[in-house]
């Protein structure tokens, strides 16, 4: 059986790194990995791939274009010609990215079945283009990986039926990965910032409702550094970002370190205190870790950690973020929840994909 795999983005190759080892434990399946080149990421070397035990792809179609349309189409072009000559029983895709819509759109148009990893999840905010590449990749996927049972709910609110669509509650992907990697990884970045013993909050901004809206920034902002006044707050910021806080008349006081490799990331996320994002991500590394997250969005994908009181919305507001931190600062974290499976979804989803073909 051969799989091709598409994937665009660094959190796309941890996520497929979980499923490419399950595939390698086979003697019947073979995996050819493309990479799109959506999102150039400097972290993504080749000690990227050794460290982190990842197969390098065989296609890099480097596809850097900005615009969506343009970007997709190019990607479209260039998968379904990786297609035509591997010639694979399956499509493997991973999440929300225009990687993912444009190779379902390929494969499907090849009469290629495509296997969603991630599937069934919705923010309901159809403004926001992740959410459009999910549902169209759903709608054209016969193999759906949903790591929530809100998942699979949501399909089936949606008429997903069991009869053409085949929907699987395999556990989360990601849960996996944290599992398998903080093993592999040590304090350094905890020692090289001085965090030992040390209280903090480990906060993130990049998402373009928060940082293209400079009111929005500067809100975020000054929520930083009033609760950089009573705990430490330690932000990995993207060079883009850090260039359009420079440009607000607020100056910051809280602690800004360099963007920091998924390693360091995970350390980060053990020692911090709570966790104040607008990453979807992350909200759910930080509940693997037993952390609470405050979320500057009005929305989540992720909904069972909302309901379950594991993160709380805040959006860009500068109260709202701080009394809610101040709140979770108080809270004891107590999960009884089991939300996202038993660290084996990679597993479960290379032998369902075994079964069907």
């Amino acid at each position: 059986m051969k799989i091709v795999t598409v994937v665009g983005a660094r959190p796309q190759f941890i996520k497929a790194a979980v499923v490419s080892r399950a595939i390698q434990k086979r003697n019947d399946m073979q995996e050819v990995i493309v990479h799109t080149g959506q999102h150039y990421d400097s972290n993504m070397s080749d000690i990227f791939f050794d460290e982190m035990q990842i197969p390098k792809p065989i296609y890099n179609l480097e596809v850097k274009e900005n615009l969506h349309g343009e970007m997709t189409a190019k990607m479209l072009a260039g998968i379904e010609k990786v297609l035509m000559q591997e010639k694979p029983n399956v499509v493997l895709v991973y999440g929300d990215t225009n990687s993912t819509l444009a190779a379902s759109l390929a494969a499907s148009k090849l009469h290629i079945p495509v296997a969603h990893v991630e599937a069934g999840l919705r923010s309901f905010n159809m403004k926001m283009p992740e959410e459009v590449n999910r549902i169209l990749t759903d709608k054209v996927s016969t193999y759906l990986y949903c790591p929530t049972q809100q998942a699979v709910n949501n399909l089936d609110i949606e008429g997903f039926t069991k009869s053409f669509y085949r929907v699987h509650l395999t556990g989360d992907v990601m849960f996996d990965a944290v599992l398998y990697y903080y093993n592999h990884s040590n304090e350094a970045i905890i020692e090289k910032l001085n965090l030992q013993g040390k209280k903090f909050i480990l906060a993130t901004v990049h998402r373009a409702e928060n940082t293209n809206n400079l009111q929005h920034l500067a809100s975020i902002v000054e929520a930083f550094n009033k609760l950089h006044d009573d705990q430490m707050v330690v932000v990995p910021l993207h060079p883009r970002t850090a260039k359009l806080i420079h440009q607000l008349k607020i100056k910051p006081r809280f602690k800004i370190i360099e963007p920091v490799g998924y390693f360091d990331m995970l350390q980060l996320l053990h020692h911090c205190s709570i966790v104040i994002t607008d990453s979807g991500g992350l909200q759910k590394e930080a509940y693997f870790f037993k952390k609470f997250s405050v979320v500057l969005r009005e929305q989540t994908e992720w909904v069972e950690l909302l309901n379950n009181g594991f993160c709380e919305l805040v959006g860009s507001d500068t109260k709202k973020i701080t009394d809610i931190a101040y709140k979770l600062l108080q809270t004891s974290f107590v999960d009884k929840a089991d939300l996202y499976g038993d660290g084996a979804a990679g597993e479960r989803i290379v032998n369902i994909l075994g079964q069907h073909n």
